[in-house]
């Protein structure tokens, strides 16, 4: 099978560039781990990349707001070569910190549905969020996630909350399939709090762009990468869908990711 070369970015603050290295890893796709000045230096690393990553963290402090500063960086830095990349046929994952990041920089959602209509901000809560959460996928066109399915991982964050323009700008992210996954209770709600740990409009946990291979989410599927991370792994593990021999949900989204990009290289 053909590698599929992954770039994870660090910069200050970001403190889990290694456990996603180690989900490409055992993923099977080759990770290299780059820091936003070395790719500033030299974007035609990017050249031989399928994937960029933006893990999780407090870039920078989260000073201004969370994600800000590093969205300014790499829009201003390498923007343009970011944009390229997508455009050949590329990806961008961004978790939680990076999620913010790529929402700040408008490649999330991107297109008229996202452009300043959409950012991320302050729980309702008024507090840091740590807790597992319950996922829906809602569309068919992204390329990390497998369409109709149910998802559980972690969150860990205190400005996570989905805000958008208003009903129109969620009805045409709908619309659009650029509402990735949504956070749900066991009765498939999405605006009731802990499930919804937020306040995240319509529930939304995560986005894609209009290509699939933009994607980014508040969760932390690179915490959710063996079963018995889940707190109720041992009871979990009798379910066949939780079984030892089936994919724990985290790392599903990397292996989606590379059986993508793998299919594209064998074209």
């Amino acid at each position: 099978m053909s590698n599929v070369n992954v770039l994870v970015l660090r910069a200050a603050g970001i403190n889990c560039d290694e456990e996603v290295m180690h989900c490409w890893r055992i993923a099977g796709a080759n990770p290299t781990l780059v820091h936003v000045n070395a790719l500033a230096a030299d974007p035609a690393m990017l050249d031989d990349a399928a994937i960029v990553t933006i893990p999780g963290g407090f870039s920078y402090g989260d000073d201004i707001a969370a994600g800000q500063i590093l969205a300014q960086r790499l829009m201003h830095e390498v923007g343009d070569p970011l944009c390229d990349l997508v455009n050949r046929g590329g990806g961008i994952l961004g978790i939680c910190n990076g999620f913010q990041v790529l929402v700040k920089m408008g490649l999330l959602p991107g297109g008229d549905a996202g452009r300043d209509k959409v950012t991320v901000t302050y729980n309702d809560s008024a507090k840091f969020e740590a807790r597992w959460v319950k996922l829906k996928v809602c569309t068919d066109r992204c390329a990390f996630l497998a369409p109709d399915t149910t998802l559980e991982m972690p969150v860990e964050h205190a400005e996570g909350k989905v805000v958008t323009a208003g009903d129109t700008v969620v009805r045409q992210l709908e619309s659009e399939g650029l509402i990735a996954v949504r956070y749900i209770d066991d009765d498939g709600r999405t605006d009731t709090y802990p499930a919804n740990p937020n306040g995240s409009d319509a529930g939304i946990a995560g986005l894609c762009d209009t290509t699939g291979r933009v994607f980014g989410l508040m969760p932390h599927p690179d915490r959710a990468f063996d079963h018995t991370h889940h707190p109720q792994w041992t009871a979990r593990r009798l379910n066949s869908r939780h079984s030892p021999d089936a994919p724990p949900d985290g790392l599903t989204v990397f292996q989606n990711a590379v059986r993508y990009w793998q299919t594209l290289a064998c074209r």
